[in-house]
């Protein structure tokens, strides 16, 4: 009885992903390389750019989204039934509805997003934007659940609510493209039937010249920088976690847990920082790849700022082992009898 009882113990403590997240991110995989080969086989454009173009880039970015979201559920040992609940209505409620709009779409050869053509493009627009909403809202709700986990890691344990809160951020951003433009916002007070409203670019119509993959616009701010920037610190504080942990195998200003959870806490507000950055960038008309005098010195100061806390966290980190190690390599003369 005890044996299966400690079996049972050593099953509980195992991380296991989450299915449905797992599943998904595994079909966002295939989905992409079927719009991989769409983008080769199919002469389509939309806006300048292939018509699968956008649903290959929305199943790269949703796969990394279920994959790490299951590897944060399959982390947790407190809720572990709601969060499976919360995960799975993710799948069902947000992610499947999301990507299968956009495709749905892009076998049309039409727009996704803002589009109002006809009643078919924006309920298929409205189902969009209640997913997000939603997607918006169980991950909050799961992000909270997260944090209050109990981790051995304490710079794991920063790292996933810091970022999951700078991944919000980033989701939020999406909404602000789906006002309409000045020029929209005219023509709805007149009483028009507009077939766009909303916009991604600012200080152009959207589907200008755009950069290679992403589509980002190089003649105008584009608010999916900064959106897609800060979507994905989910990931990319995490990572910083456990890198900083195998760095300290090698490293020993890294071994203290201290330390590394200093490094992450900077790391997420240089990446927040970032994320701003760019909005405010996009806000004021100004292409990613054509910054201004102002964009340069405000990334300046905010790299500088970065740089020199994680200097001084490993500055104060190093002094405080040199005494230590100064007493741990003294060598002990034995007192004449």
């Amino acid at each position: 009885m005890g044996a299966l009882l400690q079996r049972r113990d050593v099953r509980k403590a195992t991380s296991v992903w989450h299915g449905p997240l797992s599943y998904c991110a595994a079909a966002m995989a295939v989905l992409a390389v079927v719009c991989a080969i769409g983008l080769v086989v199919d002469g389509r454009t939309l806006m300048g750019q292939g018509v699968w173009l956008k649903p290959f880039k929305f199943a790269i970015s949703l796969g990394l989204y279920s994959l790490t979201l299951a590897w944060m559920i399959g982390q947790a040992r407190r809720w572990r039934r709601t969060l499976w609940w919360l995960g799975t209505l993710t799948v069902g409620g947000f992610l499947l509805p999301e990507i299968t709009a956009i495709t749905f779409q892009a076998a049309r050869g039409v727009r996704s997003h803002f589009n109002f053509a006809t009643g078919l493009d924006e309920t298929v627009f409205m189902v969009m934007g209640g997913a997000a909403y939603l997607g918006w809202l169980l991950t909050f709700a799961a992000g909270v659940l997260l944090i209050a986990q109990r981790r051995v890691d304490r710079a794991m344990a920063w790292a996933i609510p810091l970022g999951l809160a700078v991944s919000l951020a980033g989701m939020s951003i999406g909404y602000l493209m789906t006002a309409p433009t000045p020029g929209q916002a005219e023509g709805l007070a007149k009483g028009l039937s507009l077939t766009t409203i909303g916009a991604h670019s600012v200080g152009a119509p959207d589907g200008g010249a755009g950069m290679p993959v992403t589509g980002w616009e190089t003649g105008a701010g584009d608010l999916r920088v900064a959106h897609f920037v800060g979507l994905h610190a989910l990931q990319v504080l995490p990572l910083v976690a456990i890198g900083l942990r195998l760095l300290a195998r090698r490293f020993a200003v890294l071994a203290g847990a201290g330390t590394r959870t200093a490094l992450v806490i900077v790391a997420a507000f240089g990446y927040a920082g970032l994320t701003w950055l760019v909005l405010w960038q996009a806000q004021r008309g100004q292409a990613l790849v054509h910054p201004d005098a102002l964009t340069l010195g405000a990334a300046a100061a905010l790299a500088g700022l970065v740089s020199a806390c994680a200097t001084t966290i490993l500055a104060v980190s190093s002094r405080r082992r040199a005494p230590s190690a100064g007493l741990g390599g003294r060598r002990r003369v034995p007192s004449a009898a």
